[in-house]
Order: structure tokens, then sequence, then C-alpha cells
């Protein structure tokens, strides 16, 4: 017997949770096949059999588990069978094999197959009442279902008053129940760190709005000839990310974060982009946006963006980051206050653009704008130093060609 453990994944991986059970109890395995799938608190990963084998679980779907702890032990002396055994056949008796006496007294009582037979007791449903579309007019469970049942079960007959008044379709009926469900390990350690981020820094919020008519001019305009060179649409993700990147190279402060009693900056741009999924909110990095083409954020987006929501994101392409764009636009939001992805001291929250009247050049007039929101932690960043980042990144936006001359 081969004992399976919990692999290490990651220095600080110390735990996961059991999610799927890919190969049953009692099921032949083969080397390097997929097991099962552990949830750690940043990933999902399969672990892979180590020698082939008929396996034996010792954990079940929905356990924590810690790092070498044995989840299963795997029979390596059992061979693989080749194909399932079969017993022979039993001749089907037909009616004109078996004696006329036992045809006369029950003419159906013999040829259901053991599944519609069990499901005609369940259903006290009578042979006589069912056409057999089987060999030789045998029943099968398919009849069985297909058959409306004319006498009532069991459990129709003590059906409560209130569930019959249910089906009553003019009756108002009001639900009252309950369930509970045990938090995934990616929410509870998303809990964890924004509950840590409010209590361990001194987070506040900025706002400005950015006129968006330039931009949707530019991408109206070279949309399908950047698509038919590039392959990929000119995103406002990158556009804004790029215009993030050039601020954060000239303003170090809001780019840094705190490590105990000293700030680490950084002359590079890594940022986090958040990732809905139906887990939970992921924010895998983009490295050196500073550094990128608007097609090449734009295909490493997609890329990660597709693994996350597969659940496939490794563990070095969650990590890092200097700074995080969320969207909270594409749900429709048109203002909000994102919460600071630790140990990082800045957010930039994009929202809905919507229509709404400006006022340019003393004529009031109908603009697509768009709020934006700076989260920052006041230890690192000052109150002007967040504003002015703000100020900036809206020039850029709505003046695209300083941001592709980098001025």
């Amino acid at each position: 017997m081969i004992e399976i453990k919990v692999p290490s994944i990651g220095e600080s991986v110390t735990e996961v949770t059991l999610i799927k059970i890919i190969k049953q109890e009692g099921e032949h395995v083969k080397l390097d096949e997929a097991l099962c799938e552990f949830e750690s608190d940043k990933a999902t990963f399969e672990l892979p059999a180590e020698v082939a084998g008929k396996i034996h679980w010792l954990v079940k779907v929905g356990d924590d588990l810690k790092v070498g702890d044995t989840v299963a032990q795997i029979d390596a002396s059992s061979q693989a069978q080749t194909a399932p055994v079969q017993e022979p056949a039993k001749p089907v008796e037909t009616q004109e094999s078996k004696p006329l006496a036992a045809v006369q007294a029950n003419p159906k009582s013999d040829i259901a197959s053991p599944a519609a037979a069990k499901l005609m007791r369940e259903q006290n449903s009578s042979s006589d009442q069912i056409k057999g579309t089987g060999k030789d007019g045998r029943i099968t469970k398919a009849d069985v279902l297909l058959t409306p049942s004319t006498q009532p079960s069991s459990s129709q007959e003590h059906k409560p008053e209130t569930q019959q008044i249910s089906l009553n379709p003019q009756a108002k009926t009001y639900s009252r129940t309950e369930r509970r469900e045990k938090l995934s390990r990616m929410r509870r350690t998303i809990a964890k760190r924004l509950v840590s981020v409010k209590n361990e820094t001194a987070m506040l919020t900025t706002f400005n709005e950015v006129d968006m008519t330039a931009i949707l001019e530019l991408r109206s305009k070279y949309n399908e000839a950047y698509q038919t060179k590039y392959g990929v649409k000119i995103g406002f993700m990158s556009l804004f990310a790029k215009a993030c990147a050039q601020v954060l190279l000239t303003m170090p402060e809001v780019n840094a974060f705190i490590d105990g009693d000293e700030l680490i900056y950084h002359d590079y741009a890594d940022i986090s982009i958040a990732i809905s999924t139906p887990t939970g909110l992921v924010v895998p990095p983009i490295k050196n946006v500073e550094s990128m083409e608007i097609h090449e954020f734009e295909k490493q987006l997609k890329v990660l963006a597709d693994k996350a929501r597969l659940g496939k994101l490794s563990l070095e392409e969650m990590s890092g980051g200097t700074f995080t764009i969320t969207n909270g636009g594409v749900f429709g939001s048109l203002m909000s206050t994102p919460i600071l992805n630790e140990p990082q001291s800045a957010i930039l929250g994009m929202h809905a653009t919507k229509e709404r009247p400006v006022v340019v050049n003393g004529a009031i007039v109908i603009r697509p704008m768009m709020y934006l929101a700076l989260s920052y932690d006041h230890r690192v960043i000052d109150g002007s130093s967040s504003v002015t980042f703000l100020v900036r990144v809206k020039e850029l936006l709505e003046d695209p060609t300083k941001l592709f001359l980098h001025l």
C-alpha cells in the first residue's frame, strides 16, 4: 500500500481543502493520473497518482488538510482489469418457451429487468399496464419511467396536507428553508486579508472623474485595424494600466509598500488586475507593464483571465504586484471605494461610463464620464500625492496622445 500525501506547493501554502474526488473508491488508477483537486488560498491544483493500482480514500470532500497529510492509499499489487468481467448472459424465456400454465398465471411477471422490477415495486405499478419495448417484450426501466403509475405510492398517500395545498397555483407559498455551506478556502483567505487591511492600514479614498470621449473615439477609429494587425482589440484596461504605469514611475511612493520599519520602492510597475471568478476575486499581476505594448498587455490579460475562471492559475502567476486596478464598471457600479490589496499601498477603481452634463469652456455639454477612485495607505502616501497621481492619470486618459508619446 503506497500512501498518497498532500504535496508542498509553495512556501506560503500550509493548508489545502479537498474540493473534488476524480477517482472513486476502489477504482483502478494509472501512473500520473489525476486523483483529486485541492484548493489553496491562492490556486486550485490536481494531485497525480504516484503509482498505478487500486485507490482507497482516507478523507472526504470538504476536509481541510495540511501539507504532508495522507489522503489516500494505492494498492500497487492490484492489476488493472483490461475489461470488465461479465457473467454469461442467461437466456430470456419467451412466452413460447415457458409452460402454458405459467404464462397464463402471470404473463409478464418474469420478463421485467431487475431494475424495472425494483422500480415497479417502488411505484406500486402493475406489469399488465406497461408495454415492454425490450427484446421479446421485456420491460425495461425506461418503460416504467415513461408509464404513469395509476396507484399512489406510500409516500404520496402520507403526504402532508400543506404540500397538497402548494399544488394550487392560486395559493401563495413562502419559503422558510435555510441551508448551510462551508466557506471555501479562497473565500476564507479573502475574508482574513480584507479584515487585516481594514484593521492594519490607514486607508483613505480620493475621487476624480475622467472624460472618456477621446478614448472612445480612439477605439472606434482604430479598433478594427488594430485587431487585424495584432489579433486583439484596444481595451479600456490596457489604456488605464499603461497610464497608471507611466505615472507610477514618476511617483515612486505610490508604487511602494511598507515592510516592517522600511519602505520598499520599485523601479518597475507590476500591475495586479482584479478578476472575478466563481470562487472569488483573484488579482494576478502583469509584470513590467511600463515596458509592454498595448497588444501584449491585452493578450496576457486574456490568458490570465481564462486561467482564473478555470481555476488553473499557478502560485507564481498569483504572486507579486506593486499596484492594483479593479473595474467595478463591468457590473454597473457608478462609484465605490476599493479596498487595498496588501502589501500594496494603492488601488485604482474604475467604474461605469455614463453620459452626464458637464461644463466645457463655459458651455454645458453631454459627455461620457467615468468616476475614478484611488484608495491608498496614508502611512505611505500623503493626500497631496494621491490627488496628484489621480489627476495625472486623468490627463493621460483624456488626451491619449500624451500617453503614447510618454509626455
